[in-house]
């Protein structure tokens, strides 16, 4: 579905991202690791279009990202930003509803009733009871429901998330992430997340990219990725790498300096 081929890009003459190929299924959930300042948000604009690269390729299903008119990639690709969330005053279903915007004419018609399927949107991300609730009124885990809710009413082909937890407790971390896991497998959506927590990424991943410093460090299952010397290496500590009891995939222990 993408394919990244010698991509690279600077700012003000500053290298930001160097020499970056990899290829992401259709299906997959692929996650995008490494520390702050490595490139990974930056990666994310590139892929959504947003922003153009400098050399190489970014190819979306056989046509280079470019190449798609911003109308046409919003049918294809949907983006959960950190800050997703219109002002306040909107209630919920009006919010979710604006995520069918690249559908809609310019008079903000539709050829088809979208009704149902914000209802089971709304349904699946246990919205329904507070679909007239403005937003000033949710907490911060309803509200990136909500942030969710509204890119699934793109209904996209590939959905990109940057750091989609960040704000968020552990309890709504694992909501989040299962109810992106189950879209994924239920409708064949290609997933590609920015993530800070390793564990998770190990978790929910089917395989992950590490970036350092802009660089390339690895692509491949978490076995092939979270290995205690590429973590050192990269994050400048010394992790406990183990393998999860239910899941057996690797999970990451810190280990304190302090004397």
């Amino acid at each position: 579905m993408i394919r990244v081929v010698d991509v690279s890009k600077n700012y003000n003459g500053r290298s930001v991202l160097s020499s970056l190929n990899f290829s992401v299924e259709p299906g997959e959930f692929f996650g995008i690791i490494g520390p702050n300042g490595s490139g990974k948000s930056t990666l994310l604009k590139l892929l959504s279009g947003v922003e153009s690269w400098g050399d190489g390729q970014i190819w979306l299903q056989e046509k280079l990202v470019s190449q798609y008119k911003r109308k046409d990639l919003a049918t294809w690709l949907a983006v959960l930003q950190q800050e997703p969330l219109p002002p306040v005053g909107f209630r919920v279903r009006e919010v979710v509803e604006m995520g069918r915007y690249p559908y809609q004419s310019w008079l903000g018609t539709e050829k088809a009733d979208s009704s149902d399927m914000i209802d089971d949107i709304l349904r699946t991300l246990r919205l329904d009871d507070l679909q007239d609730r403005t937003l000033e009124k949710l907490s911060g885990g309803e509200k990136q429901r909500v942030a969710l809710a509204k890119v699934l009413a793109q209904q996209p082909r590939l959905l990109l998330l940057d750091e989609p937890t960040t704000y968020l407790d552990i309890g709504y971390q694992i909501q989040l992430l299962d109810t992106v896991h189950r879209w994924q497998r239920t409708r064949q959506t290609t997933v590609i997340a920015v993530l800070h927590d390793l564990n998770l990424a190990s978790l929910y991943c089917d395989r992950i990219l590490l970036l350092n410093k802009g660089r390339q460090i690895g692509v491949g299952v978490p076995e092939e990725i979270l290995r205690a010397e590429l973590i050192k290496d990269v994050y400048g500590i010394e992790p406990i790498v183990l393998d999860h009891p239910v899941h057996e995939l690797p999970q990451i222990m810190l280990r304190s300096q302090r004397e």
